[in-house]
């Protein structure tokens, strides 16, 4: 007998294993002896463990002879043993010879895809591991087969890194087997949404408007985070994250955090959710305007700038605003930036508090004293100073007086009687100039100077010395359609209107004259206060005409023709004009 001998052979001077020949002729005559057919599985047991190949006894005439890398680990161990009982496939059996082909994984392989057919009949589930990713979505070790789990099934939402995913176990279900292909397509989405229906029915039947529940962060945007409760996603608004102020969500919570929560409003019919992380501790805004009354000196941190001012945490949830306009006493400041930075310590004293609209008004420049105060009282009006140009602008120069604080002299304060176009025109940075306060207006902050007030106004001494009806000797300094501005000493010019140049209708004064002419006239008007002096050239040569009337009439018979020829020709040339 092929087989007996065999293992005579083989199994003579192994220890583990004695022939029992009565046995083996038993079998041999057995009418189901060899009754193997190919493609079945049959149990075998293994007889013999070599470094290439397992020897598995099938009850056939001969043993088959299975590749030892079937009975391998992943860590490259054996995980097989003499006498252990293990089921295999038969590949093919050769009766005429006595063979037999067999398989350890292609039985394992028959075994577990009846086991699919039959989780996939009772809707069941199978744990498997992704191995690898693949084009459309991952490939999945069912423990021994291969099967293909769509993108679009791998979970309730899109995922972000698929990556992550490899060399994970999972749960999944059986959605469609092809045996002859050996094709097996599962879904891991499918269970994830029966159970968050199964979920979301069990939890609508308890959810309540302020109840306290448990969720995981799903998703955050720019305006919220969603909550998954179990089920049922909630959305907690920004505004409901806390009772401070924040830019954006990612600040306090992060994707996969487990968040204790208050269901603020339930929609049952809608299923919408709303909910909130800062309702489970109390307001710090209650009975704020006790706990910072108005004028109250306190510390806190700069929290956020905008163009508008900053904002200053004073306890956690607790902000006030300090506006622009209350940093600094003295300097003009464009944007906040130029005084504090966020992450500063500052001190500030409470302006203002309303508790319905949750707002607390700062100031910082309270903390010191006014700076305004000192300079009214250290300066008062008529007081003499010295100061630095700081700065020249069209209308007038800006002088250092104290420090963030300038006086401005306009430019109509600089002299009584020089037309200045610029005061660049006498002064330029750092001069020191000597001048007089004028006026120190503490509420809007204005502080004026002249300097002309240093000396006595001339025009004050005009009426004095240019009564009405003087005639005065001039320059022409300027000619304008209305009429000549002429120079009657320095700085004090008069005014000849059109009208009062000759009693000839004249178009325009730059007919008759031109600038740096010497005229004479006569003054007809007169005012310190309106600082004008009206001169008369006509009224002059009236005066003339009347004085040479008066001659002629006076003089004798020898001088009448000659007088009255020349008075003749003196007319004739003022008719010329």
């Amino acid at each position: 007998m092929e087989k007996t001998a065999e293992m005579t052979n083989e199994h003579s001077n192994t220890p583990e294993m004695e022939v029992n020949f009565e046995a083996a002729l038993e079998n041999y005559l057995n009418e189901d002896f060899g009754d193997i057919d190919d493609g079945t599985i049959v149990p075998g047991v293994v007889v013999r463990v070599g470094k290439e190949h397992v020897l598995v006894d099938v009850n056939f005439k001969s043993e088959g002879q299975i590749p030892v890398s079937e009975f391998t680990d992943p860590e490259g161990n054996v995980d097989i043993k003499v006498g252990d009982q293990i089921d295999v496939y038969v590949v093919h059996k050769n009766e005429s010879e006595g063979t037999i082909s067999l398989s350890r994984d292609r039985a394992k392989r028959m075994q577990l895809f009846d086991k699919l057919e039959e989780l996939q009949e009772k809707d069941d589930v199978i744990t498997g591991r992704i191995v690898r990713r693949i084009k459309g979505g991952y490939t999945v070790d069912l423990g021994g087969v291969e099967a293909f789990l769509p993108g679009s099934h791998v979970d309730l939402r899109p995922v972000p890194d698929m990556d992550a995913l490899v060399n994970q176990d999972f749960e999944f279900r059986v959605l469609k087997i092809n045996r002859r292909r050996s094709n097996v397509i599962v879904s891991r989405r499918v269970l994830l949404e029966e159970r968050r229906d199964s979920m979301r029915r069990d939890l609508l039947k308890t959810l309540a408007e302020g109840q306290t529940v448990t969720g995981k962060v799903k998703n955050i945007t720019e305006y919220g985070v969603f909550v998954d409760l179990g089920g049922l996603d909630g959305l907690m608004h920004i505004t409901d994250m806390s009772w401070k102020r924040i830019k954006h969500p990612k600040e306090l919570v992060h994707l996969g955090d487990e968040l204790e929560l208050k269901v603020l409003s339930f929609d049952q019919e809608k299923q919408k959710v709303s909910l909130g992380m800062k309702q489970l501790v109390d307001d710090p805004w209650q009975n704020i305007g006790d706990k910072y009354p108005e004028g109250t000196r306190l510390s806190g941190k700069v929290t956020n700038l905008v163009d508008y001012g900053a904002f200053v945490e004073l306890e956690p949830g607790v902000e006030g605003l300090v506006h622009i306009s209350e940093m600094s006493w003295t300097r003009k400041l464009r944007h906040p930036s130029q005084m504090v930075h966020v992450g500063d310590e500052v001190e500030v004293v409470v302006l203002g508090v309303d508790s319905d609209k949750k707002r607390i008004s700062l100031g910082m420049k309270q903390v010191r004293p006014n700076p305004w105060d000192v300079v009214a009282e250290k300066y008062p009006e008529g007081t003499v100073l010295e100061g630095t140009v700081k700065n020249i602008t069209e209308f007038g120069i800006f002088i250092g007086i104290e420090d963030g604080i300038d006086g401005l002299i306009h430019v109509s304060d600089i002299s009584w009687t020089k037309k200045i176009r610029h005061p660049g025109e006498l002064f330029k940075g750092g001069d020191t100039v000597r001048a007089k306060v004028l006026t120190v207006d503490k509420e809007n902050e204005k502080f004026t100077l002249g300097v002309k007030q240093l000396s006595e106004d001339p025009w004050t001494k005009v009426p004095d010395n240019y009564p009405v009806g003087t005639v005065v000797h001039g320059t022409v300094t300027n000619i304008t359609d209305f009429g000549l501005f002429v120079e009657v000493e320095e700085g004090i010019e008069g005014l000849v209107h059109v009208s009062e140049i000759s009693r000839k209708k004249v178009k325009t004064p730059a007919e008759v004259y031109k600038e740096g002419d010497e005229i004479e006239a006569k003054v007809i008007h007169v005012s310190a206060d309106e600082r004008r002096l009206g001169l008369s050239i006509k009224a002059t040569k009236e005066e003339e005409d009347k004085r040479k009337a008066k001659e002629f009439r006076t003089a004798g018979p020898n001088d009448t023709g000659s007088n009255l020829g020349e008075l003749l020709r003196q007319k004739l040339e003022e008719d010329a004009q």
